[in-house]
């Protein structure tokens, strides 16, 4: 009797640990019982679909054509403050979608930081945007900007990198620089990067888990940010994990702290003939993103532009003049 009680009991620990651990089935947009569709969408070669937003000049007649990788939580929603005044004196199309899992596109179980790549080039072609185009990525979009680099150099006029991601288990930085950097990370922080490193398969139960705290993003903003954030629309907010935060944050998360293939530092001059140019601008006061790595990378491939912003933290792309300055260096001829 007592044998069959404490079996019965293994089994329903057995049980409700799998159900804690397991993720929900995502909620596909267009599907039924699944958020409505309603951006213009692309339907990619594995029969996925990336929904994407489009501003500035009409791309037949642009001079510049620039996709935006949204950072983690973002999507196509989220608005440089570029002016229309500003795109039409230089020519700019800006194409924003939102990357597999996130809003309105499609999520992808087989997500790499490679697929990131292909899912840029595979969108360019599909929207007939031409051969070769500009990538800003910021945040958590500094990693798809990376696997670009890496995978897809020839269809680039040039790429900035805005207070991008960085992983502390890149392959070919110098350990003492990553543990330094890491060790500017809040705890609890430091917990749910090693979960997604090291047990990939408690990331769900870990960041749904109430326990103990999982990530502190909001709390690391600098006063500078927290005045920008003022500023930042709410639009389309709502759609960000509409179909499940397994398939977008966490899945973000896993991708972008999981095995690479390479170290940035690894990477070769995408322009050695000085036909484009790659930017890193880092905020001095980020507490999100540590300079200590960014600044490290940039010593390490000179042909990176580092701006290294003094007063600046995280959010310093949605500041107006400091946008438009980044879009400036990044696509005119002069400092190219």
């Amino acid at each position: 009797m007592v044998t069959r009680i404490v079996v019965g009991l293994v089994v329903i620990l057995i049980g409700g640990a799998y159900k804690a651990i397991k993720p929900p089935p995502p909620k596909i947009c267009g599907s039924v019982g699944g958020p409505r569709v309603i951006s213009p969408r692309v339907k990619l070669s594995d029969g996925r679909h990336l929904a994407y937003r489009e501003f500035g000049v009409p791309k037949e007649e642009a001079r510049h054509k620039i996709i935006v990788i949204h950072g983690f939580r973002g999507s196509k929603d989220v608005t440089l403050p570029v002016s229309q005044e500003l795109s039409e004196e230089l020519g700019i199309y800006l194409l924003y979608f939102d990357r597999a899992g996130y809003g309105e596109s499609d999520p992808h179980s087989s997500r790499s930081v490679k697929s990131e790549a292909y899912d840029i080039q595979e969108l360019a072609d599909k929207l007939q945007i031409g051969h070769r185009f500009y990538i800003i990525g910021m945040s958590m979009g500094g990693y798809p900007v990376w696997s670009c680099l890496k995978y897809i150099p020839h269809r680039l006029y040039g790429a900035a990198l805005v207070a991008p991601f960085v992983s502390y288990w890149w392959p070919s930085l110098p350990d003492n620089i990553l543990r330094e950097a890491f060790a500017m990370v809040p705890q609890s922080d430091q917990w749910t990067l090693r979960v997604a490193r090291y047990a990939p398969c408690l990331v769900y139960w870990w960041l749904t888990q109430k326990w103990f705290p999982s990530l502190t993003l909001n709390s690391l903003l600098s006063p500078e940010d927290m005045e920008i954030m003022k500023s930042l629309s709410n639009a389309g907010q709502e759609r960000v994990t509409q179909q499940g935060e397994y398939e977008s944050l966490h899945r973000d998360i896993l991708t972008a702290f999981g095995k690479w293939e390479f170290g940035p530092t690894e990477i070769r001059n995408p322009f050695p003939d000085k036909n484009g140019s790659v930017h890193i601008w880092q905020g001095f006061e980020d507490r999100i993103i540590p300079y200590t790595i960014n600044r490290y990378i940039s010593q390490k491939l000179p042909w990176i532009r580092y701006h290294e912003l003094p007063h600046a933290g995280h959010l310093f792309l949605f500041e107006k003049n400091q946008c438009e300055s980044i879009i400036r260096e990044l696509v005119l001829p002069q400092h190219n």
